[in-house]
């Protein structure tokens, strides 16, 4: 039982998030990956589509008109239509580059700035269906080039500081794109049933609609480990995509009070620093510190979980070798 007793403790959490961010301030450079991508969405042109829907509302809302729907749903018709429209131009089809779960960090993906500091955008308007789908497809192609890129070098700066020249990096961004993939097939076939589950829950009760999201907040809390490190294998140990997705769902099992503690760290840290980053108007060149700041401490938390990552697959392995090693005495 001696051998049992004299394991040792796991990777703390705040050493990890400490060494990840120290390792970014050491190698700076790596945060030009995410600040040119937000100096584009900010600054850059925009890629509108509110052109490309507007005759289909204008369609919508003439057909309602001419089939005798009362005034008072036709207005309501209107009204959401309206708003929709309103939506769809203020969306930027650049930030389609931020791709999921491989991507770019951003913070000017998730904001509308509708002014600059040099002054009102261009606008680039979609008006057809075929151009939509092939800057779609660009779009994605390329945040999914760049994540890998960003995620890879990164990577690199936690193993070996000196950027050494890893000759795999092609197959690092074909696994990229082969999980990219199977997660996009996935939230299609998982996310359509459960909008329209939802969507029946809410026309039969909105409080039972409501007790149902509480539920699946639940259940995705269990998700959120295995798939918060289901890509670092690609890049840390040079495993094909599915091997990295079932070394992180081995990981998650045997370290999940740690794991979660440490992902929801890192969230907390992310996502509450974000209403800071955002303070500043869009007009503001201000919105250049917000930048910088996500972007050093975005890349710092990524750098972080990598270091997360290696220092728990050494940590399992001593404790199997000590484990087993441990087996003979005690079946003696």
């Amino acid at each position: 039982m001696d051998k049992i007793e004299t394991l040792p403790p796991p990777p703390g959490v705040i050493g990890s998030l400490r060494a990840g961010f120290d390792a970014i301030a050491s190698n700076l450079t790596v945060i030009l990956v995410p600040l040119a991508l937000d100096l584009l969405l900010w600054l850059g042109p925009r890629l509108h589509v509110d052109r490309l829907f507007q005759p289909i509302f204008d369609e919508l809302s003439r057909y309602a008109r001419y089939s005798g729907f009362p005034s008072a749903d036709l207005k309501t018709l209107q009204e959401n239509s309206a708003a929709l429209l309103e939506q769809l131009g203020q969306f930027n089809l650049l930030s389609t580059l931020r791709t999921f779960p491989i991507g770019v960090f951003s913070l000017m993906s998730g904001t509308r700035p509708a002014q600059t500091p040099l002054g009102v955008p261009s606008v680039i308007q979609i008006d057809s269906l075929f151009t939509l789908l092939g800057w779609v497809v660009l779009l994605t192609f390329m945040g999914w080039m760049f994540g890998g890129l960003f995620f890879r070098w990164v990577s690199l700066v936690v193993v070996d500081p000196s950027h050494s020249v890893d000759n795999r990096f092609g197959q690092s961004i074909l696994q990229t794109m082969l999980m990219s993939v199977m997660y996009f097939i996935l939230v299609i076939m998982l996310g359509v049933p459960l909008l329209i589950v939802i969507a029946l829950a809410m026309a039969a009760s909105l409080l039972l609609a409501q007790g149902l999201l509480l539920i699946l907040g639940l259940l995705s809390m269990w998700l959120v480990v295995p798939l918060f490190f289901s890509s670092h294998g690609i890049f840390m140990r040079r495993q094909n995509a599915f091997s990295s997705i079932y070394t992180s769902l081995r990981m998650a099992r045997f370290t999940m009070p740690t794991s979660s503690l440490f992902v929801i760290s890192v969230l907390l840290i992310a996502y509450g620093l974000n209403f800071l980053w955002n303070i500043p108007s869009s007009n503001s060149w201000m919105v250049l510190v917000g930048i910088l700041g996500h972007a050093f401490v975005t890349t710092s938390l990524l750098a972080a979980s990598f270091i997360y990552y290696r220092d728990m697959q050494v940590w399992l392995q001593t404790v199997f070798e000590k484990l087993k090693s441990n087996l003979p005495t005690q079946q003696a």
